[in-house]
């Protein structure tokens, strides 16, 4: 059953759903059951939503908001490279891991703020490539990553130095973490993409 924005009680709180043992969830604002298609539909019309386990009212909107993801890759759908998945994964566990929601998080508000100017500009333009604004766009995304990397950087090696047992030591710093140096790099491709596009404009 669809969901439209409509349905939710006057968009002022988050919809409550509900799971159940059986998997079904249960949309308590609509009293009727729905999909995990469903829910991904009501996020792209701007809707909102909670997830509590139906018997001991646990909040699993996270785990439930990965099972969407999953499925829409696993429709051909794909959105996360498979360079980026291994990253990620990699950060679990890591010294730097507390760093990573907050870098992400501002990263897609980023993307989220440019995407209608970009749909904009293309759309005005027919089809003919915006050079002037997307390389306007790419320096602000360039400067939200080179931030995120002066970030990374010196609190990885102070959280390196602030883990349990680990006595303070005059030694010269530790060597850089490969995944920073990855990230340089690919900042540096970022760069010369940029440089390119600028050139051509």
């Amino acid at each position: 059953m669809a969901i439209s924005q409509a349905d939710q009680t006057g968009g002022a709180k988050p919809v409550v759903v509900k799971k159940y043992a059986n998997r079904r969830l249960y949309n308590t604002a609509t009293s009727s059951y729905v999909t995990l298609e469903d829910l991904a539909k009501m996020i792209k019309e701007g809707g909102d939503f909670i997830v509590h386990d139906a018997k001991t009212n646990e909040d699993i909107t996270r785990s439930v908001l990965t099972q969407i993801i999953v499925e829409q890759e696993q429709k051909g759908q794909n959105l996360l490279p498979i360079s980026f998945l291994r990253q990620l994964i990699g950060f679990y566990g890591d010294s730097m891991q507390f760093l990573v929601p907050g870098y992400l998080e501002q990263a897609m508000v980023s993307f989220a703020r440019n995407q209608d100017q970009m749909r904009d500009t293309l759309r005005a333009t027919f089809g003919i490539f915006p050079f002037g604004q997307f390389e306007h766009m790419g320096k602000q995304n360039m400067a939200l990553f080179e931030q995120a990397l002066k970030m990374l950087s010196p609190y990885g090696v102070a959280a390196g130095a602030e883990k349990p047992d680990a006595a303070p030591r005059p030694t010269p710093p530790e060597p850089e973490d490969p995944r920073m140096q990855r990230l340089e790099s690919q900042l540096d491709a970022m760069r010369q993409q940029l440089d390119a596009l600028t050139k051509k404009g």
